[in-house]
């Protein structure tokens, strides 16, 4: 039993604080900011929530005229783990799994994400079902079943969900992407240079 649309939880809070003045979610992919182009790609899966900075800030600008649901994030500053608190906590009740997709990976491609969903199953015992690279290395985005909520609801810190995921290894699903796509993130100055070369 395929689950659509699927709820997308978009992060986008963090400071971009390794590319030295420059924010990397700002950055043009195509001719638009890589934080629109990831939130268009995750309204192809089901409706989005991104977790932002307070406002004001220009990654609202960005989204503008998008159908999505900004989420600002008091306390940005403590880390991925209030980000992912929040936003499980502002889902629906009723929300039987969602995808969590990191703002920073421009290689991804719509028809990746949709693979990713494409595998949830609810009707067996698979919790996590996560990206992989080509070759098997664990990456993004990642989607968790309900019954994982509570204890993403408990996150603190700079957790991006390490222990949740760890928990319930033996129930989780590798789903692999093409090439290096489910791990390529990009967060200084030089790897934008890099990957700008190997667009062109």
């Amino acid at each position: 039993m395929t689950i659509a649309p699927l709820p997308v939880i978009l992060l986008a809070a963090g400071a971009s604080t390794r590319m030295r003045g420059r924010d990397k979610l700002m950055e043009d992919i195509g001719g638009e900011p890589l934080l629109r182009r990831q939130a268009r790609l995750a309204r192809g899966i089901g409706p989005v929530t991104v977790a932002l900075p307070p406002p004001p800030h220009p990654r609202y600008t960005a989204l503008s005229g998008l159908d999505i649901t900004p989420l600002p994030i008091p306390d940005a500053a403590e880390g991925m783990g209030a980000s992912l608190r929040r936003a499980f906590a502002a889902l629906p009740l009723d929300t039987p799994a969602a995808m969590v997709l990191l703002a920073d990976m421009p290689a991804l491609e719509a028809r990746d994400l949709a693979r990713l969903a494409a595998a949830v199953d609810l009707t067996g015992e698979t919790l996590i079902w996560r990206a992989t690279t080509e070759d098997g290395k664990p990456g993004h985005p990642i989607i968790f079943a309900a019954a994982l909520f509570d204890q993403l609801k408990q996150l603190r810190g700079d957790d991006g969900g390490r222990a949740v995921v760890r928990a319930a290894a033996d129930r989780m699903q590798l789903v692999p992407l093409p090439g290096q796509r489910a791990r390529r993130d990009l967060d200084t100055p030089e790897d934008w240079a890099a990957w700008r070369a190997e667009q062109e």
